[in-house]
């Protein structure tokens, strides 16, 4: 309790989130890039036996960290600290261990390995808040509900449409993450300044071999490739582009956080709110909207952070510069954890929002009656009105019905404001007519169902099986 210690670690972040940023995957992670050097080395013809293999092999998981800590108190060096520890154990193996690489070849990769496997559980969880927002979205498809431009009461549209607005964007923001997933490669063994010059050295300049030992390294890690070029580091710019996609889920769940808080300011829609939770120290009757609070507040943390990502890229001296060490160290991991802890307030959230019909509906005829003066008008005109002198008077009793809610707090009585004029020869069962909600919704219902089936139900479809249910939440 008496050191920092990050809320991404002790409030917001999951754990398996947090295990891909520790130290104990960093370094069983080198130790397996060292592995697939040395089988790469001697599957292409170098002196290393198969009993040192083997003996890499069984101290893969088992990390003697305190021989590594004191040594680097010597030598100052993390990866060399580590090659040292790792020789104790594997004592028949210490001759080959770090063959003709450089500490990016342990040091990049395990960067590119370690993003790829949170762009992949982050893929998870976004299918997982997509899925949910889905069968709320088919819930309410047919609830007419207000719509907002400028928030301004405009058109009505579902509630269930409305939905599948949030969930467009964290489609796009899905299939961009899975793109990159998909092209992501390796650094492989590029050496100092990325010309391969010590296993050219090793290899007696036989270049085909050379090419090959990356080709191996990726394929025993499970990657497609390598940057066929590189200076001493992969490109920066792979930083970037993956900090990127992050801020671009970010901005949908602020987007989406945002309309569910004004939502429960209308009293519409509300975040879950449990049992025993307290919303205000000092006012016991509140529900903040704490969740989607903690939403936004995080997404601008995201957006905010991924410009350190594009900063480094453009930061990067020739074939390397150590800037990029200390800033992407931080910038990478509080990215992924953010997120993570988004998406994990976003399956709580989205699995459990209440709907409050009776306060949308009353909020729709309050309005509606203004959207029906076309319609009003159309029926008077079948009764034989003028349509010109029908259109001046109704917007005289929309200015003075404007007026009572305004100005005098008022309902909006415009209904029986023209019950009342003869121009119109309505009855009240006529003009009830009219003003029936879902007359106004136009092909939200469908729009709703043809998304879903033709869009939303595509692009989750791998994620069948996988998808995680509600978070609890850490305060």
């Amino acid at each position: 309790m008496d050191k920092y210690q990050s809320p991404f670690n002790t409030r917001y972040a999951s754990k398996e989130m947090s295990f891909l940023f520790s130290e104990d995957m960093k370094f069983k992670t080198w130790r397996k890039l060292w592995i697939a050097l040395a089988e790469a080395e001697k599957d292409l013809g170098l002196n290393i036996a198969d009993e040192q293999i083997e003996d890499l092999k069984k101290f893969a998981d088992n990390i003697n960290y305190e021989d590594a800590v004191e040594r680097e108190k010597v030598v100052r060096h993390d990866v060399m600290s580590h090659i040292y520890a790792y020789g104790l154990q594997a004592e028949k193996a210490k001759p080959i261990i770090h063959l003709g690489a450089t500490s990016c070849y342990v040091t990049d990769n395990t960067d590119i390995i370690i993003m790829r496997e949170a762009l992949l559980l982050t893929c998870r969880k976004l299918a997982s808040v997509i899925n949910k927002l889905k069968d709320f979205a088919l819930q309410y498809k047919d609830m007419p509900t207000l719509g907002f431009t400028h928030f301004q009461p405009a058109q009505l549209t579902t509630v269930g449409k409305r939905a599948t607005l949030w969930i467009q964007e964290f489609i796009m923001d899905l299939s961009e993450a899975e793109h990159i997933v998909e092209n992501m490669v390796l650094l492989g063994s590029k050496g100092t300044t990325g010309t391969q010059a010590s296993f050219m050295e090793l290899f007696d300049n036989d270049s085909a071999k050379v090419k090959e030992l990356d080709a191996l390294i990726a394929k025993k890690l499970e990657f497609k490739g390598v940057f066929p070029v590189s200076g001493q580091t992969y490109p920066r710019k792979l930083d970037s582009i993956v900090l990127n996609v992050l801020s671009l889920i970010a901005q949908s769940a602020h987007k989406f956080s945002n309309d569910i808080r004004l939502l429960q300011h209308l009293k519409e829609i509300e975040e879950p709110f449990e049992k025993e939770q307290i919303g205000s120290s000092a006012m016991a009757y509140k529900r903040n909207p704490m969740r989607c609070e903690r939403i936004t507040g995080l997404s601008r943390f995201v957006i905010a952070n991924a410009q350190n990502g594009a900063m480094t890229a453009a930061e990067q001296w020739f074939e390397r510069t150590l800037d990029d060490s200390s800033n992407k160290r931080l910038a990478v991991s509080e990215c992924f954890l953010a997120i993570d802890s988004i998406l994990g307030i976003l399956l709580n959230v989205t699995g459990g929002l209440v709907v409050y019909p009776k306060i949308i509906n009353k909020h729709i005829m309050e309005e509606l009656p203004f959207m029906a003066t076309e319609n009003i008008i159309m029926q008077a005109v079948k009764k034989g009105g003028d349509r010109q002198e029908l259109h001046e008077s109704i917007r005289k009793h929309s200015m003075d019905a404007g007026r009572n809610v305004k100005e005098e707090g008022g309902q909006n009585d415009l209904i029986e404001r023209v019950l009342k004029d003869p121009q119109f020869k309505l009855d009240e069962e006529a003009l009830m007519a009219a003003l029936t909600p879902s007359h106004y919704v136009g092909r939200a219902p469908e729009q709703t169902e043809e998304y879903i089936n033709d869009y939303v139900n595509k692009a989750i479809e791998k994620y069948q099986g996988l998808f995680l249910e509600d978070e609890k939440l850490r305060v």
